[in-house]
């Protein structure tokens, strides 16, 4: 069995090429069937953002060629148009990629914090379509390790650049007042929750959302002291919009540019921001054309973000010495005999406890905390975490009065035993 995975990113594809290729949360489950039943693959999953789409793979065999094209032929995709946006990775790269991913280290805006949530959803999606078996566990396992050593070892995640603070930013040199801005959200997933509350702590008190689901839009319009809409009204609200925000998984545009146009002559011509973070887009590419309208989509972003990749180069060259020991975490769980197994899993989980606290040492040492403490904190970590699922093991024992538990515990730890 081998680990590979295949994708395209904000990196290697453009918006037009990443919307296209991008799952919905209801395409997804269907798709992991889909693939896995048309090439026979082991176990996959799909982590499908608006800046990237990745299958991660457990096969005898590579079959990325055999993925491009099907990826190609489901979304009904030219193959020769996307053939070069595609990366493949395999093995150690792949935990070493994956680890990049999940700590925010090769996202648009560096050390963002969504996608280890997003990553963590791609594999439970899997769970859920029963393409997720055991390499692939163990595999997301080490990921989510590594990634939350990254964020909490590192300043990697500290005064991040977001999606909802370079909405603000753009604004503030739009506006000259942004307390009197009108504000539409359309969409009202976590993206839009997380513009909206940047949004209104800038000052903003004006919020209208616009939802599909009226729970959903009215949830969020309570959280930020607004109303909300069907998004079929979306359009006509534009006469009463400063800043429109779109982030729907909708497969076609919501925002016309005819409907903009009438609101701009509506509005005797006011500027309306426009900010598109939906993958596929949410605003018809060509009202940017219009006057008064400053549309910005996530390409947008990656150029303003580009002029600052320098804020967090010290964390991410940090965090270098994390991935590498993560990434080589990762081996392949072959078919051994469950004695073995056992055996092998109760040293590897304690050597990685040690490994880890280890780590965490010396970053304290080369940050020129006191040898002395350094030493007292790592052999308190050390016990606490070994011993932690005993304990909690041996209490429940204890209140069940599980006797076969007990005895054992008491013949492995060599327990009571009287002094000779």
């Amino acid at each position: 069995m081998q680990l590979f995975l295949v994708g395209i990113n904000h990196n290697t594809a453009s918006v037009d090429i990443r919307e296209k290729i991008a799952f919905s949360e209801e395409e997804l489950i269907p798709a992991l069937k889909s693939l896995k039943d048309s090439l026979a693959l082991e176990e996959i999953a799909i982590l499908s953002t608006c800046n990237r789409t990745e299958i991660y793979v457990i096969s005898e065999t590579s079959e990325s060629e055999s993925i491009k094209y099907w990826l190609a032929n489901l979304k009904k995709i030219e193959y020769n148009k996307i053939r070069d946006s595609f990366y493949v990775k395999s093995s150690s790269e792949v935990a070493n990629h994956a680890l990049k991913v999940a700590s925010g280290l090769d996202s648009l805006i560096l050390g963002e914090s969504q996608v280890l949530g997003q990553f963590k959803n791609c594999f439970h999606v899997a769970g859920l379509a029963g393409t997720l078996g055991r390499e692939l566990k163990n595999f997301s396992q080490i990921i989510f390790r590594g990634a939350k050593a990254i964020r909490s070892q590192t300043k990697i995640g500290e005064n991040s650049v977001s999606l909802g603070s370079l909405t603000v930013t753009i604004a503030e040199k739009l506006f000259a007042q942004l307390s009197t801005c009108r504000v539409m959200l359309v969409g009202a997933g976590e993206i839009a929750q997380l513009v909206g509350k940047h949004l209104k702590s800038a000052g903003i008190s004006q919020f209208t959302i616009a939802n599909r689901s009226k729970t959903r839009g009215d949830e969020l319009a309570k959280l930020l002291g607004g109303r909300s809409i069907s998004i079929d009204t979306a359009n006509a609200e534009l006469l009463r919009t400063d800043i429109l925000v779109a982030s729907t998984s909708s497969s076609l545009p919501v925002i016309g540019k005819g409907s903009v146009e009438s609101a701009l002559k509506n509005q005797k011509h006011k500027p309306i921001l426009m900010v598109d973070l939906a993958i596929p887009r949410d605003i018809e590419p060509e009202t940017g054309e219009l006057g008064d309208i400053y549309l910005y989509s996530l390409d947008d972003f990656q150029k303003i973000i580009d002029k600052n990749l320098n804020i967090k180069e010290k964390a991410a060259s940090d965090a270098r010495e994390i991935v590498a020991f993560y990434a080589n975490q990762y081996k392949p769980q072959e078919a051994i005999s469950e004695s073995s197994k056992i055996l092998r899993d109760f040293r590897n989980a304690h050597n990685l406890i040690k490994d880890e606290e280890v780590l965490k040492a010396i970053a304290n040492l080369n940050k020129g905390d006191e040898p002395r403490e350094v030493i007292i904190q790592l052999a308190n970590q050390l016990t606490n975490k070994i011993m932690h699922e005993p304990t909690v093991k041996i209490k429940n024992a204890l209140d069940w009065n599980n006797q076969t538990l007990i005895e054992a515990t008491v013949e492995l730890y060599g327990l009571g035993k009287k002094d000779e």
